[in-house]
């Protein structure tokens, strides 16, 4: 209980409040997400029913070269990010590691929140554990590309797929598709991280500018995955 009270008092309540309202925030807004789709397809959604169609036609094209571009250029953007995820890992574990030249350095910046060693220290544990949480997913969603590309490689030709007839088009297209929709999602909670990492790197400034960016970073995102142009045309 006293070690509990004392890591209390390293924050004032209103960091605290902040921190908890980013995190009801996150989870709260993917938990909403999932669930809204029932209601209101998103976009995540209205593209995986693409991916599914797309699977579906490859199965009645004799060859599939362009399909296995199409599915090795889609893997190269949670590349780009897991590579890049890892250098901002390691700038901010560099930063950690000089303390005292950080705090100056964030004393010297406009509006910066003036807080102890201890604190910024917390603030960047923050960001790296955010950035963490990127790395795995983008590299999970990595490997299901994988996956999805080992599925397509795999599927039996035309001519097969219309004497087993189209029941077996459809079980691919389920298979297939629901992978690199998979591959997608993980791709998408990576790029979430991102985007909530911003509202993370707001809290240098003050607790209130981490709490508007958090709720800014929730109605970006609702209004992109939910009422975006992008959504209404592939939707149509």
């Amino acid at each position: 209980m006293d070690a509990l009270a004392k890591l209390l008092t390293v924050l004032p309540w209103w960091d605290w409040a902040a921190l908890g309202g980013f995190f009801a925030g996150w989870t709260g807004y993917a938990a909403f997400a999932k669930r809204r789709v029932s209601v209101q397809p998103s976009l995540l959604a209205a593209s995986n029913r693409v991916r599914r169609q797309w699977m579906l036609q490859a199965t009645k094209r004799e060859v599939r070269v362009v399909d296995g571009v199409v599915v090795q250029n889609l893997s190269t953007s949670p590349s780009f990010f897991a590579s890049t995820t890892i250098l901002i890992i390691g700038g901010l574990l560099a930063v950690l590691g000089s303390n005292d030249h950080a705090s100056s350095l964030v004393a010297e910046i406009p509006f910066a929140a003036r807080t102890t060693s201890l604190v910024l220290d917390f603030k960047l544990v923050l960001l790296a554990a955010i950035f963490v949480y990127a790395f795995f997913r983008f590299t999970w969603s990595l490997r299901q590309y994988s996956f999805g590309a080992l599925l397509l490689a795999s599927a039996p030709e035309r001519d097969e797929f219309a004497s087993l007839g189209e029941g077996a088009r459809e079980r691919f297209a389920d298979r297939a598709g629901g992978v690199v929709g998979l591959a997608a999602e993980a791709f998408n909670d990576g790029l979430r991280a991102y985007y909530f990492a911003f509202a993370a790197a707001a809290w240098l400034f003050s607790a209130w500018a981490f709490a508007i960016g958090t709720a800014g970073v929730v109605t970006v995102l609702y209004r992109r995955e939910f009422h975006s142009s992008a959504l209404a045309l592939m939707r149509d």
